[in-house]
C-alpha cells in the first residue's frame, strides 16, 4: 500500500473514481524525475518544482497530466458500482495471476500532438495486461451516463473506438489501446519544438534504462476534480 494509502481507501464508497495504471517504482529514478516534470508526486501528493522552460508556461502546459499523475492506463478511470474492497479483491488476485515481465526502452515521443513516454518496442506481455485489467475489473465499473459519452465525442471515434465506448465506457481499450506516459496537453508544433528536447534531456536517461514490471498501481481520485493518488501497489505474482 502506498504511503497514506489506508487513509485513501477509507470512506471508499464515497470515492469519484477509481483506475488501474502502470507507474514507475517509487525507487525508480523514473517516478522522481517523472513527477518533478510534472510538478506532483502521486504517491505522496506532494508539489514539486518544475523546470523552467524559457518562453512556455510548464505547469499550464502539464495541468491535465499533472492530476492524474505519472502513469500509464491499464483501466481507465471508472466509477465503482459496488464497495472498494470487492474491486480491490479482484484486483488483487489478477496481479497475483500475472507474471513480472520486462518493459521495453521508453523515449519521449509525440503522440496525437502532445508528449508522451512511449514503448520502445512492442510489449506483448504489456498489452496482456491492459486487457486483463479492462475485462476482469469490469464487474465494478458503473456504465457511463449520457453526459460521460457525449464528453468522449462518439461522432470522432472509429467503428472500433466506439464499440469500445459502448461495450467498456472508454475508447482506448484492447485493439485501440496504446501505452503511453503523459507528459503535456496538445501542443503547437513550436511549443513541441521548445518542450520536447527539454523532456528528453530531463527523462531520457531514466526512461531508457531496464525496468520490470511488478506490480499493478490502484489510483482513487476521492472527488470530482481532485487529483488521483496512487492508493495502493498490488504485487503480479504468477
Amino acid at each position: 500500500m502506498a504511503r497514506g494509502g489506508a487513509d485513501r481507501v477509507r470512506g471508499v464508497e464515497a470515492l469519484a473514481r477509481v483506475a488501474l495504471y502502470w507507474a514507475p517504482a517509487v525507487d525508480d529514478p523514473l517516478h522522481r524525475l517523472g513527477s518533478a516534470w510534472l510538478g506532483r508526486d502521486a504517491e505522496t501528493g506532494a508539489a514539486l518544482a518544475q523546470p523552467a522552460i524559457p518562453g512556455l508556461d510548464l505547469p499550464a502546459l502539464t495541468a491535465d497530466p499533472r492530476r492524474y499523475g505519472l502513469h500509464a492506463t491499464l483501466k481507465p478511470p471508472f466509477h465503482l458500482t459496488g464497495g472498494y474492497a470487492a474491486m480491490r479483491a479482484d484486483a488483487e488476485a489478477l496481479a497475483a495471476e500475472l507474471a513480472p515481465f520486462d518493459l521495453p526502452p521508453l523515449e519521449v515521443a509525440s503522440l496525437d500532438g502532445f508528449l508522451a513516454l512511449r514503448e520502445a518496442a512492442p510489449c506483448p506481455a504489456l498489452h496482456a495486461m491492459a486487457d486483463a485489467c479492462v475485462r476482469r475489473l469490469d464487474a465494478h465499473r458503473r456504465p457511463p451516463d449520457m453526459a460521460e459519452i457525449i464528453r468522449r465525442r462518439p461522432e470522432r471515434l472509429s467503428p472500433a473506438g466506439r464499440e469500445n465506448l459502448r461495450l467498456w465506457g472508454y475508447p482506448g481499450v484492447f485493439g485501440e489501446w496504446r501505452f503511453h506516459v503523459t507528459l503535456t496537453h496538445r501542443l503547437t508544433p513550436g511549443q513541441e519544438a521548445l518542450v520536447r528536447p527539454v523532456a528528453t534531456d530531463m527523462l531520457g536517461e531514466a526512461a531508457s534504462r531496464p525496468r520490470r514490471v511488478a506490480e499493478l498501481c490502484l489510483f482513487t481520485q476521492a472527488a470530482p476534480g481532485e487529483p488521483f493518488l496512487v492508493a495502493e501497489r498490488l504485487p503480479l505474482g504468477g
